[in-house]
């Protein structure tokens, strides 16, 4: 008993001096070096304020320009265009390499290999110059008459080039990202799903994503904000999104840095949003961990207390 009593006794010693550690102020040694990296961040932020080449003026003459926000109209429309696309089609990429037959599980393999092994500027021009590859686009019946021919250069506009591209590349990674989530639930929840007379449809839709999610979701998240600084890539293809915007005007003025740090300013302002709502997306989900945590941790510390009291 006296054993079990100084145990006690010592785990709560410890448990005190962790919180009272906590709840202490800062040591000189945190509070000096705190001070050094605000002084320099304090003095950086001085020297580039001061500094007339960055234009400061032009910056602000120029930030709701109307040519500027068209731009940035199509880089925010390009991201949700995209992602739908890019979470849906990998919502059934991640289904079929799940799966047990063998042809959709070897095509949905060979489309992750190829969109994720492939750089995304490579897939831009690619889609964007797809004409000189394939002049017409026919749907015709197999060894059999055409139905139906577009002239490709009609079809493949850089707004279409743009949205096939970014959305393409962005299933084969959301398709890894949803197959890990699903891969996450017990598998035993799709065998009660089963035992009730569930398809594996509705298994999917009613109860494996939903517990996926937890998983699933803060990566795209990180996805997302990744689409919004990737349209950049297509200025390359004459897509007039922020960053084409920003050099179409400096290329008139000649305002090569204040028009950059216009787009800087914009990307900066709504990756932040983002990451607002992706760390509160990210604590609404991680709710219950926390609670199965405490929950988990309870009986050991009742049990610690009831040795301290014998």
């Amino acid at each position: 008993m006296s054993e079990l009593r100084g145990s006690g006794t010592a785990v709560g010693d410890v448990e005190r001096f962790d919180v009272a550690r906590a709840r202490a102020p800062f040591p000189l040694k945190r509070v000096i070096l705190w001070a050094v990296v605000l002084g320099v961040a304090l003095d950086f932020g001085i020297i580039v304020a001061n500094n007339p080449n960055f234009g400061w003026p032009v910056v602000a003459a120029y930030f709701f320009d109307s040519t500027v926000m068209e731009g940035l109209y199509i880089t925010l429309s390009l991201t949700v265009v995209a992602m739908i696309i890019g979470v849906a089609l990998g919502l059934i990429l991640a289904i079929a390499r799940m799966s047990q037959d063998r042809l959709a599980s070897s095509l949905s393999n060979l489309f992750i290999w190829f969109f994720r092994g492939t750089p995304l500027l490579v897939q831009l021009i690619f889609w964007y110059n797809l004409s000189t590859l394939f002049p017409k686009i026919s749907l015709a019946i197999p060894f059999g008459p055409t139905l139906v021919s577009w002239n490709t250069n009609d079809l493949i506009t850089p707004l279409t080039a743009a949205i096939v591209g970014l959305a393409l590349n962005e299933a084969a990674y959301m398709a890894e990202i949803i197959r890990g989530g699903l891969l996450s639930v017990d598998k035993g929840q799709g065998e009660t799903a089963a035992a009730f007379g569930m398809t594996r449809a509705r298994a999917l839709r009613r109860i494996i994503i939903p517990q996926a999610m937890r998983s699933i979701v803060p990566p795209t998240g990180n996805q997302l904000i990744s689409m919004i600084k990737a349209t950049s890539l297509v200025s390359v293809i004459a897509m007039a999104d922020l960053l084409y915007s920003v050099q179409s005007i400096y290329n008139r003025t000649f305002e090569v840095i204040p028009m950059l740090l216009v787009a800087v300013v914009w990307y900066l302002l709504i990756t932040s949003v983002l990451n607002v709502g992706q760390s509160a997306i990210e604590r609404h989900y991680n709710r219950g961990e926390r609670g199965d945590a405490v929950k988990d941790e309870a009986p050991v510390n009742t049990q610690g207390q009831a040795e301290e009291n014998a």
